[in-house]
């Protein structure tokens, strides 16, 4: 019933659906051949127990997709419809093909953060719809100040550094009011802004010759292009890409960076790493 669900909204039968793998959701993803020859991929929930713990955001995600695609073409993949049925609920999208940005390379990582940086530069000071939120990312500009008024916060988090605890601990408390005053120039962020990912990273991005090609939208929000950029250079250099200046030197030949609110950026999501990294993983 899923698979007739699925070829009503597609318009024509499914003959072959691959499971693919990747990514941080428990979701079911599949790449789907129809009959007439088109391609599309499957994003989908499936009935889950009660207590699973699991949150979904596919409707969020949809409301995305259907609503903000003039402002993300030709990045994001097209959109071909929604399925419900029988506790299971799906995107129907475009099909991207498989992996391809791994591993990184300095002409890879050139080409996709040329990309993205255009992808920013379309919607820059661009009046975008009321309902995105437009403070998702000053979020992230309190974790420094939490950590430094937590009893045994700092502790906390040099935990993770093993038998370099005690260095840690000393080199976190020397550079907290650095991240402190960095996290809140992020806060203080302005205008012009511009319509984020806000989760771009290899698994939710695919590059075909020069353009970056980016799916997973649920967390989409209004914000300074710089959060973006600072959490896509980290990801770059984290999986052996080149290193974050680079990434930073490419994307500003594009679009300008303003550096106070680069470093907020970077400082914000480095206090959101130290803050969960020590905590145990959620119940389920």
């Amino acid at each position: 019933r899923l698979k007739e669900a699925v070829a009503r909204t597609l318009g024509s039968k499914v003959v072959r659906a691959t499971r693919t793998y990747g990514g941080y959701a428990p979701s079911a993803t599949f790449r789907l051949v129809l009959a007439d020859g088109r391609r599309a991929f499957f994003k989908g929930t499936y009935p889950l127990p009660e207590g699973s713990g699991v949150r979904w955001s596919l409707d969020l995600e949809g409301r995305v997709y259907r609503r903000l695609g003039r402002y993300m073409r030709p990045w994001a993949p097209a959109y071909h419809g929604f399925v419900r049925t029988e506790g299971w609920h799906a995107l129907l999208l475009e099909d991207l093909g498989g992996e391809s940005v791994l591993p990184w390379t300095a002409s890879k990582a050139r080409r996709a953060t040329r990309s993205y940086a255009e992808f920013h530069r379309t919607t820059y000071g661009r009046r975008l719809p009321a309902w995105l939120e437009r403070d998702q990312h000053a979020a992230f500009a309190c974790f420094w100040s939490a950590i430094a008024r937590e009893d045994g916060g700092v502790p906390r988090v040099a935990a993770i550094a093993g038998r370099q605890r005690a260095a840690a601990a000393a080199w976190i408390e020397g550079a907290l009011p650095t991240l402190r005053r960095a996290e809140r120039s992020l806060a203080r962020a302005r205008e012009p802004f511009v319509l984020m990912h806000f989760d771009t990273r290899s698994d939710n991005v695919r590059l075909e010759r020069d353009l970056l090609r980016i799916f997973d939208w649920p967390f989409a929000s209004v914000g300074p292009h710089e959060f973006d950029l600072a959490a896509f250079a980290q990801s770059i250099t984290s999986e052996g890409g080149p290193a974050p200046d680079a990434v930073v030197d490419w994307y500003a030949g594009v679009l300008t960076v303003r550096r106070p609110v680069l470093v907020g950026s970077v400082a914000g999501i480095a206090g959101y790493f130290a803050d969960r990294a020590p905590r145990p993983s959620p119940p389920g």
